[in-house]
């Protein structure tokens, strides 16, 4: 019994010296960053990459963590930029962007063996926070390893502007004097200084100051309603198109709205009928 014992010991330990390699050979796990192109208030989609190096005959998941950003969850996650402004942006699993990559099951990526991981992130639309880099940092929490790896996000936000308008209606003209108001909505980077300008429309011969609508029905011609368009009342500054005629302010990030003050004059004598004419809305920063 005694040799057998001491005949076992060596196929022991020569099993032990076969298993060791296996037991220390981890995976590792790398992502390159995620660095979306400028961001100007439009959707801004972005891709990067997570390399399994030594998993070769091995599966596993991949999960990524909330990122640095206060709030941030699986399903929304906040890149921090200048003064602490924040960008909310996504992270998914599929290029289609429709499935979340996160921390829990179904939101998960699932590989075998050395396969790239691919991650698609989103900027949604209709953000206008500080111009200025805005960063995040995303951990992949790799059980292979022990290590938490770090998916580096940034953009670069630039100042931009959106508009858009309301119509504005005078209703039935019976030859006395009609107010009318209509709204423009202003969305500007925060701390962006704009200027708001209106021009003279499409009539011929139509300027800023004395605006002019024309009969909409076919055939018909005939002298058109003149109206004028003002920034802080019915009779007040005429809102034209060039300096000491526009209307300025300062982005905040969400929709400033701005009152257009219409007036159509009294005792205009003209054929029955549609009148109208178009507004070009111009906004500079």
């Amino acid at each position: 019994m005694m040799r057998r014992l001491t005949r076992a010991v060596p196929l022991l330990v020569a099993l032990l010296a076969f298993l060791a390699p296996k037991a220390g050979a981890q995976c590792t796990l790398s992502f390159s960053s995620l660095t979306f192109p400028t961001y100007t208030g439009t959707a801004d989609p972005g891709t990067a990459t997570g390399t399994h190096t030594g998993c070769a005959g091995e599966n596993g998941t991949t999960t990524l963590g909330p990122g640095t950003g206060v709030g941030g969850s699986e399903t929304i996650r906040y890149m921090t930029g200048p003064g602490g402004a924040v960008l909310a942006y996504g992270l998914f699993t599929n290029a289609a962007m429709t499935n979340y990559f996160g921390d829990t099951t179904g939101n998960e990526d699932t590989w075998s063996g050395n396969q790239p991981i691919y991650v698609y992130g989103q900027i949604t639309a209709g953000q206008y926070p500080t111009p200025g880099t805005y960063t995040d940092t995303v951990q992949s929490p790799y059980p292979a390893n022990g290590k938490n790896n770090p998916l580096s996000v940034s953009v670069t936000v630039l100042k931009a502007c959106t508009v858009t308008a309301t119509n504005l209606g005078f209703g039935n003209y019976t030859g006395t004097v009609i107010n009318s108001t209509s709204t423009i909505s202003v969305s500007c980077t925060s701390s962006t200084a704009y200027n708001v300008g209106l021009n003279q429309g499409l009539a011929t011969g139509a300027t800023v100051t004395t605006r002019e609508m024309n009969i909409t029905q076919p055939g018909t011609a005939g002298k058109g309603l003149n109206y004028s368009l003002h920034s802080a009342s019915a009779t007040g500054p005429n809102w034209g198109n060039t300096t000491g005629s526009l209307v300025s302010g300062t982005g905040n990030g969400a929709a400033q709205p701005l009152t257009v003050y219409g007036q159509l004059p009294a005792a205009q004598h003209v054929a029955p009928g549609t009148y109208t004419d178009t507004i070009t809305v111009n906004v500079s920063y």
